[in-house]
């Protein structure tokens, strides 16, 4: 069984097939003797895409948390979405038959494109196709490289690549955290733990289905130490 959630809101049928493509940001040069060479780097911002349906019926398969809802309230929400500009948690939720949990994808993205489709032939449902992209906020990527520095010397024909990283950090993790208003799972585990992109790791750690429902007064294992 598949869950999918777009923040705060669960697809009423989950897509068929969903494509994660992992770009590539390795970089080529050319020498002046007209030899090339490939620098490795840190893979670029991850990219989903899938089709999904919005019934105008209440099927027995679809799936409502909080009751039957047309498909215009969710072209509502996903052009909420859309021009919010505001990344938003995307989470993918694997359940196998027996009950047992498989691997979670939690991620914030941005939304980039989405296209409607109405088929009269295929009745009155609405099919949705959307593409997803990874979402990194500025100081994150400000801080990877200022841990990792590549200096690139050249020495005749040789290139020397050397990888300079900093000293981790030695402050000690607080072991929880009460939630205050306008908080997200996102900024706690970017000011309490330096990462926000942890926040799925943590929203599992406290069995929250949802990244994006969090309430204040509510206290937040970050750590099993």
């Amino acid at each position: 069984m598949y869950k999918v959630l777009l923040g705060d809101i669960q697809l009423p049928i989950a897509p068929q097939k969903i494509q994660m493509k992992i770009n590539n940001n390795n970089k080529t040069m050319d020498l002046i003797n007209g030899s090339e060479y490939n620098f490795l780097r840190l893979p670029g911002l991850t990219e989903f895409s899938f089709e999904f349906i919005l019934p105008h019926a209440k099927y027995p398969f679809a799936v409502y948390p909080d009751g039957f809802k047309p498909p215009e309230k969710y072209m509502v929400s996903l052009k909420a979405l859309k021009v919010g500009k505001r990344p938003f948690a995307f989470s993918i939720l694997r359940t196998m038959p027996n009950g047992k949990t498989m691997f979670d994808t939690n991620m914030l993205v941005s939304l980039e494109e989405y296209t409607i489709t109405e088929d009269a032939g295929e009745g009155y449902d609405l099919t949705v196709s959307i593409k997803l992209k990874q979402y990194q906020e500025m100081e994150q990527q400000q801080e990877i490289k200022a841990q990792v520095n590549t200096v690139v010397q050249q020495a005749g024909n040789a290139i020397i690549v050397k990888e300079e990283k900093t000293r981790p950090s030695d402050k000690v993790a607080p072991k929880t955290y009460t939630v205050k208003k306008g908080d997200s799972l996102w900024k706690i585990c970017k000011a309490q733990l330096g990462d926000g992109s942890r926040f799925g790791e943590i929203a599992k750690l406290n069995g929250i289905s949802n990244p994006n429902l969090i309430y204040p007064g509510q206290v937040i294992k970050l750590g099993t130490s």
